[in-house]
């Protein structure tokens, strides 16, 4: 049984408490659950410019990445295996890392202006198969590394999250200026002799040279 947190003690421990208080889930939402990819659901894969990649280590911590490009970026090469590309990044590694340690992983595909999400579960290896990753080439580069998953679980994620946080709509939309840029969250951790302006100016200069991108 787990330990309380420190904050209640008031916690759900079995998977028996959880169905006494949710119930049972609906034959028709289990009956979606498949282990591969059809011509419904590749749509999904094909359509969506970004993914986000959990993974875990080999303790059980976990970590969730972004991964985006052009549409259809996750490659499928069959009916149960997607390639995803690895682009240059902060080099912390994290997802590959964990993949290493775990091949466990889960996909969430997002379609601009889509309420449905597509999930996909299952298990990754890193591959540097040149030939594998030749078609994956943007900008005249192609990638060192991807993702190679094998799928175990693939099913649509109803529409309630995205309605109910308004997600797509601009009338929502927030003004960036009301978030900490990059240096402002550095100058945080780091104390106020960080030069958050010049780091940002900096950033944004890259970025402005796509540098780094792939």
């Amino acid at each position: 049984m787990s330990t309380p947190h420190r904050l209640t003690a008031e916690l759900i421990h079995t998977e028996a408490q959880l169905r006494a208080l949710l119930g049972e889930p609906a034959p028709l939402t289990c009956a979606k659950i498949t282990d591969r990819l059809n011509a419904a659901t590749r749509r999904y894969v094909e359509l969506a410019p970004l993914v986000c990649l959990a993974t875990s280590d080999a303790d059980g911590r976990c970590d969730l990445s972004p991964r985006g490009d052009p549409a259809g970026f996750v490659r499928i090469l069959d009916e149960r295996t997607l390639l995803l590309p690895e682009r240059p990044g902060n080099r912390l590694a994290d997802s590959l890392r964990n993949v290493i340690a775990n091949p466990r992983v889960g996909l969430l595909f997002i379609v601009p202006g889509a309420t449905d999400t597509f999930r996909v579960n299952g298990r990754a290896c890193i591959t540097t198969d040149a030939a594998l990753l030749a078609p994956s080439t943007l900008e005249g580069k192609a990638p060192r590394l991807g993702l190679l998953i094998d799928i175990e679980e693939a099913y649509t994620q109803c529409s309630k999250a995205l309605l109910r946080s308004h997600f797509w709509d601009p009338a929502r939309f927030v003004d960036p200026a009301a978030l900490p840029t990059g240096g402002e969250v550095h100058r945080a951790i780091q104390g106020e002799g960080f030069d958050a302006a010049q780091y940002d100016a900096e950033r944004a200069e890259r970025y402005r040279r796509r540098e780094g991108f792939y």
